[in-house]
């Protein structure tokens, strides 16, 4: 989607990626097979590139350092990405510049994990391994100190949370570039189920307007302070009693933004290329009232294909982005976007045609 984003600007990509069936491998044309976790291929792929992205945080961050030294320029750089490899840095950074989060700390083991939660309401307590979390994964919610032991198993650091009381989820999308400029996206409400996403709301329903506006500015800073280049989703708890605290970080196009594809006047890949390469940025308004993305997630039913008669024909103006993937359940391997005026309309469209895709609506 990147790459889609790149053609009309005349822009040539070059890919490193884990194997020829990714996403991205299957229309970039110029792809370099091999490890993102080994120096030397990392280097040797850099060579003739004006500029290094990603389309996740899993590079090591001292790889990075090692491509700067080279002199290639990498955005967002490491002292940026870090912050959205390590949740502990992260929260770390965010206390010392005053952006409000959950109640957090590293914790040792079980007994520590019992003490932090003696520190406040006691059990239930969220606990992340630091790296490599994603989807849910990494993310555990414990009643107690005995099913507090298998985040340690990782052999990475724990970071325990509170467990917010939360009346929904929220996220604020902003790119900014080298030179300073920044747009910021309408807020979004962000639907997960089972730890995954499941549906996008732009913007987000009664979000009282201050709120927003606290929300957006808050992402503005967040994205300076850590000196971001390219796209920052900032994914945020609204509480029950009126505040927003920061879940977590994401420093590349996120699945909180996919509805800018069709719902916005610049989408969010469309900017995050300008950002990287030092562009000026674009509109990042909404084209309609409302827009929906619902991701399709991989069902029963693998031939998707045969569905998009039935949805097309139904809603005209539906638009469909596949991945390219082989189709396993509950794994991503689309989204649907839906726009309009009525926001109950626009959510029953996108539910269908991502349920009918799936196999879970049959007419």
């Amino acid at each position: 989607m990147t790459h889609e984003a790149g053609i009309p600007l005349g822009i040539r990509f070059k890919l490193l990626s884990d194997t020829p069936q990714d996403s991205a491998a299957q229309v970039v044309s110029d792809v370099v097979i091999g490890d993102y976790r080994d120096l030397d291929t990392l280097r040797e792929f850099a060579r003739g590139c004006d500029v290094i992205t990603f389309d996740h945080e899993h590079v090591p961050t001292e790889h990075l350092r090692a491509l700067e030294a080279d002199g290639i320029p990498v955005r967002p750089g490491p002292d940026a990405l870090v912050h959205a490899q390590d949740k502990g840095v992260m929260r770390a950074k965010l206390d010392a510049i005053g952006v409000p989060c959950p109640r957090h700390r590293i914790v040792s083991d079980p007994q520590d994990v019992a003490a932090f939660a003696a520190e406040g309401e006691g059990f239930p307590v969220v606990l992340k391994t630091v790296r490599g979390g994603y989807d849910g994964k990494g993310v555990w919610v414990v009643d107690s100190v005995e099913e507090a032991a298998d985040p340690f198993k990782a052999g990475v650091p724990v970071l325990a949370e509170e467990k917010v009381d939360y009346v929904r989820e929220l996220a604020a999308n902003v790119v900014r570039s080298p030179h300073g400029q920044a747009v910021a996206y309408p807020v979004v409400e962000s639907q997960q189920v089972n730890g995954v996403c499941d549906t996008v709301v732009a913007p987000a329903p009664d979000l009282d307007e201050a709120l927003a506006l606290e929300a957006s500015e808050m992402a503005l800073n967040i994205a300076k302070e850590l000196g971001v280049v390219g796209h920052l989703a900032v994914e945020l708890f609204q509480t029950r009693d009126g505040r927003i605290l920061v879940n977590e970080l994401a420093m590349r196009p996120h699945n909180s933004g996919h509805w800018s594809m069709d719902g916005a006047v610049t989408s969010q890949f469309a900017n995050h290329v300008r950002a990287v390469l030092d562009l000026p940025l674009g509109d990042p308004r909404p084209r309609a009232k409302w827009t929906v993305m619902v991701n399709v997630l991989g069902g029963d039913f693998p031939d998707m294909y045969s569905a998009y008669l039935h949805c097309m024909a139904r809603d005209p103006q539906l638009k469909i982005h596949m991945y390219g993937k082989d189709v396993k359940p509950g794994r991503k391997v689309g989204h649907v976007n839906t726009y309009g005026d009525d926001l109950d309309d626009v959510l029953e469209r996108a539910r269908h045609a991502a349920g009918y895709l799936r196999g879970t609506i049959t007419e």
